[in-house]
């Protein structure tokens, strides 16, 4: 018996040696970073306080909740819809998508970041740093005060600054990936590999344990 449990130990300790390196390593790496900062929190821009003076007199067809908020110099309406989210302006029509330059112009004013350059994004791709963002959406080229180059990423409807992606994020973003065995779209934690290799791990420790006991039994 005690050399079955010595065997199992042995090569299954060998088996997820890699994986619990990993789970190591990316642990270690997020209990140094800080979240918010990772995020890009450091660079967003508190929201003044604003009063809405529009004269609001329409009807939204089905819409389960409504949020008012500022774009630029006007108010607009997001109404939450069981097909989605629509976006209106103060009387009531329909809201286009916002302009290369005013994706520009918000991302100057609601972060302390420097635009340089912009695009359009319309197709999802596996893996993004901007997945699970509702798309088509701008993608604006920035730096910061000491030149590092970060994207931020803004809603062409609302303008909302939906994301903000830098080197930091990236390597976060990897280490999650090791952390949770989900190497390309790096969000599933439900993946059937991570359920092994914790199982593994977890048969390893207590054979682990039980070695233990044993030799010191024997002794």
């Amino acid at each position: 018996m005690k050399l079955i449990i010595r065997k199992t130990h042995k090569y299954l300790s060998f088996f997820i040696s890699v994986q619990l390196l990993l789970w190591t390593v990316s642990g270690i790496y997020f209990a140094f970073n800080k979240i918010e900062l990772v995020r890009g929190e450091q660079y967003r821009v508190q929201p003044k306080d604003y009063v809405i003076s529009d004269n609001l007199n329409f009807k939204i067809p089905d819409a389960t909740s409504l949020n008012l908020q500022r774009l630029l110099d006007r108010t607009i309406i997001i109404a939450t819809t069981p097909s989605g989210k629509d976006f209106y302006d103060s009387n009531g029509m329909p809201l286009g998508k916002l302009t290369p330059d005013q994706a520009m112009e918000i991302v100057s004013i609601k972060t302390t970041l420097k635009p340089l350059a912009v695009q359009e994004i319309t197709k999802t791709r596996k893996g993004s740093e901007y997945r699970g963002r509702d798309l088509p959406i701008y993608k604006v080229d920035t730096e910061n005060n000491l030149g590092k180059l970060i994207n931020v990423y803004v809603s062409v409807f609302s303008g909302d600054i939906v994301a903000i992606r830098s080197n930091q994020w990236r390597i976060w973003d990897l280490m999650w990936g090791f952390h949770i065995m989900d190497w390309v779209e790096r969000d599933n934690i439900d993946n059937l590999l991570l359920k092994i290799f914790s199982i593994l791990a977890l048969i390893s420790s207590i054979s682990g344990v039980l070695l233990f006991f044993k030799v010191e039994l024997n002794q």
